[in-house]
């Protein structure tokens, strides 16, 4: 399927590995001008590496802390007309929430919550004045099966969809479109790590409580991340102008409920 979208510019927040790296790598298969933007300088120049081998094009890349405002506004000046934003940012490890301080709260709403909702506000209206906007907030799927020890990030990504449900409405008529998409788990990087901070807590080997994660899956697999870049790929397509608002599990069908 054509996608419609070679020519156009997307910001990849934590564009460097994992998931902001598949949606990344399809993206720039697709002709789109990306940006890769993450904390270090080294990881992205080496995702900017890899995905070129992969897709014949190297993505351009920008150092930024999707917690700064600096850094955001840094971003936005840098890269003026973005066709496309996809907000991604890593939850915290694990955790109970009577050890979690007020700034552990606040550190969890500037980066799934806050700092994502500037950017939206930075881009949105340029999109909506050219009449074509796709904005992607990459959550998790505890927005919808909310679990104790990832409370941080229950809280902060929730209330981030709950921003998205009022404002994506209102341009659509524009042409603009703003999802989120709800990973399950996923085999990342990230994943591994949320594994390894639950098998220090239980005492359990890494190994048992990763292979435990495969069984308790209706798929009985981890979610590829190629899988993953090609939903994120047709959201921001040409395709997609008809879908907004949504909330789109990607879990292999773990989730339990019919709504």
């Amino acid at each position: 399927m054509e996608l419609g979208i070679s020519g156009k510019t997307a910001l990849v927040w934590g564009g460097s590995r994992g998931l902001g790296k598949a949606a990344a790598l399809q993206l720039t298969r697709e002709g789109v001008q990306v940006y890769l933007l993450g904390r270090t300088e080294e990881s992205l120049a080496s995702a900017a590496r890899d995905i070129g081998r992969e897709a014949g094009v190297e993505p351009a890349f920008i150092v930024a802390d999707m917690t700064r405002e600096a850094d955001r506004a840094s971003v936005v000046a840098s890269v003026a007309a973005p066709d496309i934003l996809i907000n991604n940012a890593d939850g915290p490890v694990p955790g109970d929430f009577r050890s979690w301080r007020r700034e552990d709260w606040l550190d969890a709403l500037d980066a799934m919550m806050l700092g994502p909702i500037d950017m939206i506000r930075r881009v949105v209206d340029g999109m909506a004045e050219r009449e074509f906007g796709r904005i992607i907030n990459i959550t998790s799927r505890s927005v919808k099966t909310p679990q104790l020890e990832l409370g941080l990030s229950n809280g902060a990504r929730s209330g981030l969809t709950g921003f998205v449900a009022g404002l994506a409405r209102t341009v659509s008529h524009r042409n603009v479109t703003i999802n989120n998409i709800l990973p399950g788990v996923f085999d990342t990087d990230g994943q591994r790590r949320h594994v390894a901070e639950m098998a220090r807590q239980s005492g359990r080997p890494f190994e048992e409580v990763w292979q435990a994660r495969v069984a308790n899956s209706t798929a009985r697999r981890f979610g590829r991340a190629e899988e993953f870049g090609a939903l994120a790929a047709f959201l921001c397509s040409q395709h997609a102008g008809y879908m907004t608002g949504q909330n789109l599990l990607i879990d292999g069908g773990s989730y339990p409920g019919t709504f």
